[in-house]
């Protein structure tokens, strides 16, 4: 484990999504406890895209493109104020529009509603180009851990459907596979803030027992080809980490041009952690990939 890192270990809440309200209130308090961003140089806006899905804006000047960005908290936890921190910072550092999506929660809204929540923000975002100052052909979708399985799930159904041209995906740490078969998560059941009983409780409360298709999980896809490039970060001690690995290796495998960065001595989230050095060198990462993918200045 980075040094700088495992000294914050002791301030995490327990893993454990058995109490969903709890859990909610449990990261709402951590994220308050972050220093705010500063938001000085963006123009944001809270708007609801139909039929009812809460987004929110961020504007950098001179943006050109815009990613549609989906939050983590295992489809059970966060929304827009709990992810504010790390848009705006994603906004300033990446230089383009970055659409924070409200999408619904499980258990008490099951897949596919955050699925198709995100799906009509893009579509919103690809009709509405011309208002948000951005090009229509310059979108990509991320996010991160469950983002980054919501995310994974648009590339997949916007090729299916032919629809939405996405430019990019950016998946951080992604939530993409229900099995639970690879080695990272059969074998961390005690690593900080995701293990595979916390994971195990994710996909119980966003499936509820129904079998996952692959916009639910995506490694589920029996085709990967086709798809956008993809920026893939996993971190090393994560039960998701080597389903983000394979997934990364698959898509190369079929054609798709992929960056992929595993980042040592890290954990499930622990980028939150802004004054490690690793975590500042992975969230310049993320925003360098964003500003090249999209052709920000």
């Amino acid at each position: 484990m980075d040094p700088e890192l495992e000294a914050f270990l002791p301030l995490f809440p327990p893993a454990n999504l058995d109490d969903p309200a709890t859990a909610r209130r449990n990261i709402a308090a951590l994220v308050a406890s972050v220093p705010a961003p500063d938001t000085s140089d963006l123009e944001i806006e809270d708007r609801t895209v139909s039929p009812d899905v809460p987004v929110r804006i961020y504007r950098p000047h001179q943006a050109q493109g815009a990613v549609v960005w989906l939050h983590g908290g295992g489809f059970v936890m966060g929304d827009l104020d709990t992810e504010h921190p790390w848009a705006a910072r994603l906004a300033t550092a990446c230089g383009a529009v970055v659409i924070s999506v409200g999408y619904r929660l499980a258990p008490e809204n099951r897949f596919p509603a955050a699925h198709d929540d995100a799906y009509a923000v893009l579509t919103w975002a690809a009709e509405h180009a011309a208002e948000l100052g951005v090009d229509p052909d310059r979108i990509a979708v991320g996010g991160h851990s469950a983002g980054a399985g919501l995310a994974a799930g648009l590339a997949l159904r916007a090729r299916d459907e032919q629809g939405p041209p996405i430019r990019f995906q950016l998946l951080n740490q992604p939530e993409i596979d229900d099995r639970q078969e690879t080695w990272s998560a059969r074998n961390f059941t005690d690593t900080p803030w995701m293990n595979r009983d916390k994971l195990a409780a994710t996909w119980r409360h966003y499936l509820g027992g129904e079998p996952a298709t692959p916009y639910a999980a995506p490694a589920r896809a029996a085709d990967v080809s086709g798809l956008p490039p993809a920026y893939i970060a996993t971190a090393e001690f994560d039960p998701l980490r080597d389903e983000g690995i394979g997934y990364a290796l698959r898509l190369l495998q079929a054609g798709v041009s992929v960056e992929l960065h595993q980042w040592p001595g890290t954990f499930h989230g622990s980028q939150a952690l802004l004054s490690a050095e690793v975590s500042q060198r992975q969230i310049t990462e993320l925003a360098a990939a964003l500003r090249r993918a999209l052709g920000e200045s």
